[in-house]
């Protein structure tokens, strides 16, 4: 198997030509796809838990027939987890510890609701408030992701999501006690084992089974990704995500399989998974390509690699750090490593990333399973305006507005000026009515109303006067 991955140099003519053309990935569905999601979504929506039996037989290869066969609850995930061996279980339970402590300090540091009174005593503010209940999707079939649970679970635990209903493919029924395990640790309440485009449409629109949930999280394949987009509007999603990436800055100080490794951690997801490395030093980019030659074999999925390797990675020489931290930012990768001596000194210069790595002993799967951070991250350049799942996804931010009776005065006469502007008469003269020149014309009830307004402003503001001294 003969590795050879497109090998640039910046000061090529023609470099930004043939860059460009590595990194292009379309995240165009396939119109086969996006017809048969379509029809998915219909016939879920029309038919509920029917559709999803009759989906899960065929897709599957489940022969169920009735949805107690897919449900999964607390006492499902207890017996999994305590049927670990204790290995798994201690790494289970280090991970999860790490994960909520940083998802605590993230909670903490932008997710408490605020509020203040400016001088004329009106209150302003936000209220932060959990969503009430979140569907989390973690594949299956090919592969096993317990992390992919714990990432997707325990922020919404702890943002104080009410119910987290996991939904998770079994084909031909094969549960997986290490994924049912982290459900566990991770405070997922309910689970039910359904896949593809089904399994979405039954967490946005809801059956007499699965309940409707406020939003979706989750990694998925491409009917997955089609259904989350499709259903935006109905519920929440966290992202579109694309093929796996990472990007290495590397500036030679690091032993050259570590970095070569670190690109196959990538390149082994899958074949449109994409490996870059970006280095200053030729000689190291050969060392590190000499690397990856000789680990291939050792490799597993040395065929997934070899693929992804050749077809969308790179080795490029940049004229100095400072470049390719420049060439980095355009690209805004997924997962950015900066496998220097002192990562410091360039990680300023890095504004673009889903997650940066600092140092050659921070790779990248340390954040891929343990490390705090989480591993849903934005793909496809959108790092350059998306961020990492977080506490802050599962929770939503309603304004706190109390304006005092002092204040009804300055703020009504803009507000009418405003409104006759954009011809909203109700609007100003709702604003109008507040003033208290022209209270003057309220009848006897609605003056009576108006004593007592003012009356009780006038206790809180004296209590408030009272407090304060």
């Amino acid at each position: 198997m003969k590795l050879n991955p497109l090998r640039l140099n910046s000061t090529d003519l023609h470099f930004e030509r043939d860059f460009q053309a590595r990194l292009h990935w379309s995240s165009e569905a396939d119109e086969a796809i996006e017809l048969r999601v379509q029809g998915i979504l219909a016939r879920v929506k029309k038919e509920g838990d029917g559709a999803l039996l009759a989906y899960t037989r065929e897709l599957d290869g489940m022969d169920v027939m009735h949805m107690d066969d897919l449900s999964l609850g607390q006492s499902d995930f207890e017996a999994a987890f305590h049927a670990l061996g204790e290995q798994q279980k201690e790494a289970l339970m280090a991970a999860a510890d790490r994960l909520r402590r940083y998802h605590e300090a993230q909670r903490k540091a932008s997710g408490e609701s605020w509020s203040y009174r400016d001088e004329d005593g009106s209150l302003l503010g936000q209220k932060v408030t959990p969503l009430d209940r979140v569907g989390i999707y973690v594949p299956g079939g090919k592969a096993a992701y317990p992390s992919s649970v714990l990432m997707n679970a325990i922020p919404a635990q702890v943002a104080g999501v009410g119910e987290i209903v996991m939904v998770v493919p079994t084909p031909g029924g094969e549960r997986n006690t290490l994924v049912l395990a982290a459900a566990h640790v991770a405070g997922v309440h309910r689970a039910f084992t359904l896949g593809g485009a089904q399994a979405v449409a039954a967490l946005a629109y809801g059956t007499a089974t699965v309940p409707k949930v406020d939003k979706i999280t989750g990694p998925g394949n491409a009917y997955v990704a089609s259904a989350k987009r499709r259903v935006f509007g109905a519920v929440g999603i966290d992202m579109i995500a694309g093929p796996s990436e990472i990007l290495v800055l590397a500036d030679g100080s690091t032993p050259a399989d570590w970095v070569a490794m670190d690109l196959f951690s990538q390149a082994e997801h899958d074949e449109l998974a994409q490996s870059i490395l970006l280095c200053p030093d030729a000689h190291y980019i050969e060392r590190v390509q000499a690397s990856m030659q000789r680990l291939l074999s050792t490799m597993p999925r040395a065929e997934i690699i070899l693929k992804s390797m050749n077809h969308r990675g790179a080795l490029i020489q940049t004229q100095s750090m400072q470049e390719a931290c420049e060439i980095s930012n355009s690209i805004a990768p997924e997962h950015l490593e900066i496998s220097s001596m002192d990562p410091h000194a360039w990680e300023p210069l890095l504004k673009h990333a889903g997650a940066i790595f600092m140092g050659a002993f921070t790779s990248e799967s340390l954040g891929d399973y343990c490390a705090g951070p989480n591993h849903v991250l934005p793909t496809s350049g959108t790092a350059r305006f998306s961020s990492p799942l977080g506490v802050y996804d599962f929770q939503k931010r309603s304004s706190l507005i109390e304006v005092s009776a002092k204040g009804a005065q300055h703020l009504g006469r803009i507000a009418s000026v405003l409104a006759h502007g954009e011809g909203l008469s109700a609007h100003a003269k709702a604003a109008e009515m507040r003033l208290l020149e022209q209270a003057l014309d309220l009848g006897a009830e609605d003056s009576a109303l108006l004593k007592a307004l003012q009356a009780k402003a006038s206790s809180t503001t004296s209590a408030s006067s009272t407090s304060s001294t």
